[in-house]
């Protein structure tokens, strides 16, 4: 028999007396604690598929330890930019050992049931700061009419005399063979 789980946004897939390491719960070590978000239980004789969940199923587990995982290093670079980050990051985690697998919590004694529910989320949820008021939308602004000035038209550059005239081509010949007879 084995049932899939689903714990701190992840989902394994346990047997009875399987230990595995999830994302951190607030239990101490030595209590007994319900998933009761079982996505699937397979019996052996049949297999019952949630939609998300199986309603009346349920999975008994044992908190063993919580403690800390192995450190991960983060390592942030950009190339020819002198641009190096090195962080750590050491993830909270609980060891846990699963003790029963109840694929109908009907046919089970409600004393035998009687553990700390998991919480579909791990992480103590943060009180939201109430939302700011709105503003009301500002009036439109009164229309002002602007009287506009008469524009006078600009006056018209005159062209500027150039300093002085080339001498045509055939003038230029003419100083030159002046310059080479001297």
């Amino acid at each position: 028999m084995f049932a899939v789980i689903k714990t701190g946004g992840k989902q394994y897939v346990v047997k009875e007396g399987d230990v595995l390491s999830i994302e951190k719960l607030n239990v101490e070590p030595g209590q007994k604690i319900l998933f009761a978000e079982v996505l699937l239980v397979e019996t052996g004789e049949k297999t019952l598929i949630g939609m998300p969940f199986v309603a009346q199923a349920a999975v008994v587990a044992e908190v063993l330890k919580n403690f800390k995982d192995e450190k991960v290093l983060v390592f942030k670079k950009k190339r020819r930019k002198q641009y190096r980050r090195t962080r750590g990051h050491r993830q909270q985690l609980t060891e846990i050992k699963i003790a029963k697998i109840h694929p109908d919590t009907a046919a089970v004694p409600a004393d035998e049931l009687k553990f700390e529910t998991v919480k579909p989320t791990a992480v103590p949820a943060v009180e939201a700061a109430p939302a700011p008021a709105k503003k009301a939308p500002k009036p439109p602004k009164p229309k002002v009419e602007v009287e506009q000035k008469a524009v006078k038209p600009k006056k018209a550059k005159k062209p500027k005399a150039k300093a002085a005239a080339k001498p045509a081509p055939a003038e230029k010949s003419k100083a030159r063979a002046k310059k080479a007879t001297k």
